[in-house]
């Protein structure tokens, strides 16, 4: 029973070691946007597709940043002393805001493209 216990304890540590270890991939904003101006309907609705797929993207890197974060704090220990978990949901905090202010941006620039699609079509 007690091996069973101790084997069931290794391989937790090492799974969370593990996946301490194991980087978030940060995602890439999508590489091109219509040009509201001379994009087709389809040009936009792709583009509208991109930009949910980017956030569907950001959403799953930010869950990754949490459990990386919980992994390392975990990982030093109830006796870690404050400054280091400071330390640790810190690093967390600016991945975390990066991600999302380029995700906000992206997605700013996307809108402002779709009000151009709109003003065009009212125009004509």
């Amino acid at each position: 029973m007690k091996i069973r216990f101790l084997a069931g304890l290794t391989l937790a540590g090492l799974l969370s070691a593990s996946f301490a270890n194991a980087e978030c991939l940060y995602p890439k904003a999508p590489g091109s946007m219509p040009d509201g101006a001379t994009a087709t309907e389809q040009q936009m609705v792709d583009g509208m597709k991109a930009v949910k797929e980017y956030n569907n993207q950001v959403t799953a890197y930010l869950s990754c940043l949490d459990m990386e974060m919980q992994a390392r704090i975990d990982a030093a220990g109830t006796e870690a002393p404050a400054d280091q978990i400071a330390q640790i949901k810190a690093i967390q905090a600016k991945r975390h805001n990066a991600a999302v202010e380029e995700l906000e941006a992206h997605a700013a620039r996307f809108n402002e493209q779709v009000k151009v699609y709109k003003g065009r079509s009212k125009k004509s």
